[in-house]
């Protein structure tokens, strides 16, 4: 049975706090008849630090989608590897073991992509399956974990390797003024994560059934406008009542499983704003507290995107893991509006479990 391994997170070294976010947004846009608004949306997001990939001063500039787009490659090469290799070393394989990269990331655009890189500068065999996803942004990391347990459940003893790369800040535009993107300054940040799923052994979760859902005509309520100067985020007001539609889908989900999505022992969910956490947590009728590891992502990095999930299951991990056998949901959520969405059974070793 498929095994979604600990997975290895890293965020970049400079950091932006809350105050820092408000302080830039009052200097920058001292006019800006929506500013109170604006401001109290980022308070309210409860994010207090953010990683990005360049200093802020930088950040700020807009050098140009091209040259924006040379950060991205330069900054992937630079800082994927690490993380994959410790990937590796969580799930005890080498990158010879990898039969399938499943690269995710919304950020930034290379082709071919990272895959064939990683391929030819680490280990891996020239005939490792690639599988890049760039269009379900924050969705992507669930996305990865199901076409990873999917490729497993077809070649059983097949190994799959996720990378969620994201830097967001490069996403960073100045001429948009409009609330939302006001509030997406002051919560996405940037930050690259790796699993393994392996087809035999390993610990963590065994992968049991996995399922998407979409959301009728709201394909333009989280979108990007890609124009000259590059990808211009876009969101809409009514995303935050997504929880209501989203949350029988989950139930439907673990019922075909014979679960109960209120009576499980873990959640591992895509952080996307804690009203998505808060209602969630109402229309699933569970405990805030069992969304706490998505609350501690979302607090210590913001929103990074596809990495979410891998970053929420890295703080299950280091909190010691539930019980051998335990049940629990993962699920992200993005543009489509789209929910990846995934059961399993925490595993411990036999070792462990004696």
């Amino acid at each position: 049975m498929a095994t979604l391994c600990r997975p290895a997170v890293s965020v970049p070294e400079y950091v932006i706090t809350m105050e820092e976010t408000l302080e830039l947004a009052r200097s920058r846009h001292p006019g800006h008849p929506q500013l109170p608004l604006a401001l109290r949306l980022i308070e309210n997001t409860g994010v207090c630090t953010r990683h990005i990939v360049r200093p802020i001063e930088e950040t700020l500039k807009h050098p140009g989608f091209e040259a924006r787009n040379k950060i991205y490659k330069a900054e992937a090469k630079a800082r994927v590897p690490a993380v994959v290799q410790r990937a590796l070393d969580e799930a005890e394989l080498l990158a010879s073991d990898i039969d399938v990269i499943i690269y995710v990331s919304c950020t930034g655009f290379m082709m071919p992509s990272l895959t064939a890189w990683l391929i030819n500068s680490m280990e891996f065999t020239s005939d490792t399956r690639q599988i890049p996803i760039a269009q379900l942004g924050c969705a992507a990391g669930g996305a990865a974990i199901n076409r990873a347990h999917d490729f497993c459940t077809a070649y059983p003893e097949a190994n799959a390797l996720i990378v969620a790369c994201e830097f967001c800040s490069l996403c960073y535009q100045p001429t948009d003024l409009d609330v939302g993107s006001l509030l997406s300054n002051g919560l996405f940040g940037d930050g690259i994560a790796a699993a393994v799923v392996r087809g035999r052994g390993g610990e963590g979760i065994h992968l049991e059934r996995n399922g998407s859902y979409l959301i009728p005509k709201t394909e333009e309520w989280i979108m990007y406008d890609v124009r000259a100067t590059g990808f211009h985020f876009m969101l809409d007001k009514r995303v935050p009542t997504t929880m209501e539609p989203l949350a029988p889908a989950l139930q439907d989900l673990a019922g075909q499983h014979g679960w109960d999505a209120s009576d499980l022992d873990f959640y591992i969910i895509h952080a996307g704003g804690p009203r998505i956490l808060d209602d969630l947590s109402r229309f699933l009728q569970v405990a805030p507290e069992a969304f706490r590891f998505s609350r501690a992502t979302l607090t210590e990095y913001g929103n990074i995107a596809s990495g979410v999930v891998l970053d929420a299951l890295r703080r299950l991990f280091e909190e010691g893991g539930p019980h051998h056998r335990a049940r629990g949901l993962i699920a992200g959520f993005g543009p489509g509006i789209t929910a990846e969405m995934a059961l399993g059974r925490w595993h411990r070793t036999s070792k462990e479990t004696a």
